[in-house]
């Protein structure tokens, strides 16, 4: 199990980038969570197998149709053990 901490910039917001994200993860078995972040970026937190991950990211580097993924910035993290794939409405406090 690996843990993967994606920041993603560009045309990522209003594009339905996190319900999109969301499929993806599912299809491919990924956990964690996806949030849009108040400077314009999407954050996601995302655990799985290698193929699964690496499968996830390349899907992450293009999006949805109507996005462009200008920059994105991946961080290898501690597994949080997620059950599921979340689309988080807003950013957690604390």
């Amino acid at each position: 199990m690996k843990h993967l901490n994606i920041t993603l910039r560009g045309k990522v917001q209003r594009v339905s980038f996190r319900a999109a994200t969301k499929a993806v993860a599912d299809q491919l078995s990924v956990k964690g969570f996806i949030l849009n972040q108040q400077d314009g970026s999407v954050y996601i937190e995302a655990e799985g197998d290698d193929f699964s991950l690496d499968s996830f990211l390349e899907w992450c580097k293009e999006g949805p149709e109507k996005a462009v993924v200008e920059k994105i910035d991946v961080i290898e993290g501690q597994p949080k053990n997620y059950r599921n794939f979340e689309v988080v409405k807003r950013t957690p406090l604390g």
